[in-house]
């Protein structure tokens, strides 16, 4: 069996999560986090669009998490980001976590928004 190191570009993964916690690229985030090349930052949730649609062009899919549940997001964000050409897949935050991290390691152009757990 043969044995790749995975080098991330800019992005970094996310390492661990818990109540209400994400650690991402050996620091720890509280609450919501939105994540991808262009750092880590606190995100303000679905009424948080703006910085979502700043996606536009950046990125080809956007992972959402939401929470430890999957559950719908509002049509409306769903609406204006696939508008925007900014790809949108829904799955629960640990899903959209593991996810994000495959293919971060295939250096893909992806983001990550997730509500904690």
């Amino acid at each position: 069996m043969r044995l790749n190191e995975v080098i991330y570009n800019d992005a970094k993964p996310v390492e661990g999560y818990g109540p209400g916690f994400f650690r991402i690229g050996g620091e720890v985030f509280e609450g919501a986090v939105l994540t991808g090349a262009d750092g880590t930052h606190a995100w303000g949730g679905y009424d948080a669009l703006d910085v979502l649609l700043a996606l536009s062009g950046k990125v080809d899919v956007l992972f959402i998490g939401t929470g430890a549940e999957i559950a719908h997001i509002p049509a409306g964000l769903r609406s204006e980001l696939e508008e925007a050409g900014v790809g949108v897949e829904v799955m629960a935050s640990p899903a959209a976590a593991r996810t994000y991290n495959v293919l971060l390691s295939e250096g893909r152009r992806i983001a990550l928004a997730m509500l904690p757990v």
